[in-house]
């Protein structure tokens, strides 16, 4: 029985591990007015008729703290990439010299800020939603395990220890939310 709470537990740690990845790599892709590649790992380009993130068409490079520098693999994808970048809503205007694309990041205005800081809070509450939701699917299980057996003061022990690291992650939810709202905030 004590296997089975071990992995529930275990299971628990699992998602929420996941949800706290998931927002880190989603907030790394909002463009805080320095340059930053990452802001084109979800832009997709039309590759031979297959949608293909851009990073996998093109190496992506940070000559200097306010430009990107998008050098693709086949000079034809030039003009593909430039769309994508344009339709992918990014904020930047790619300009082509026929050999490569460059971004220049423009400064983030005040209004602009605050919307970002307002959509990394809203994917840090999805992200508590996420923990939260590993939380009752563990609890659940362990009710389900008592019946089936497993000791009332294991079942309680486990819920516990489920709530201590539903308390861990949530807690790197708001640290990591803050850290991405202090770097979006300077200037």
């Amino acid at each position: 029985m004590i296997t089975r709470a071990k992995e529930i537990l275990a299971g628990a740690k699992g998602k929420m591990s996941n949800a706290v990845n998931h927002l880190d790599e989603e907030l790394k892709t909002y463009r805080a007015g320095k340059a930053n590649p990452m802001m084109f790992n979800s832009v997709l380009v039309d590759y031979y008729g297959s949608p293909t993130p851009l990073p996998q068409v093109a190496s992506v490079t940070t000559p200097d703290a306010k430009t990107i520098m998008l050098q693709p693999w086949e000079k034809k994808m030039i003009p593909v990439i430039e769309k994508a970048i344009r339709d992918a809503n990014l904020g930047v205007t790619p300009q082509n010299n026929g050999e490569a694309i460059r971004c220049s990041i423009p400064p983030l205005t005040e209004e602009r800020r605050k919307e970002l800081i307002k959509k990394a809070k809203g994917a840090g509450e999805n992200a508590k939603v996420s923990v939260r939701n590993a939380r009752r699917d563990a609890i659940e299980l362990l009710k389900k395990a008592n019946k089936d057996g497993m000791p009332e003061d294991l079942q309680k022990e486990y819920e516990q220890l489920v709530q201590k690291e539903t308390d861990a992650f949530t807690k790197k939810v708001d640290e990591i939310v803050s850290a991405k709202e202090k770097e979006i905030m300077t200037v």
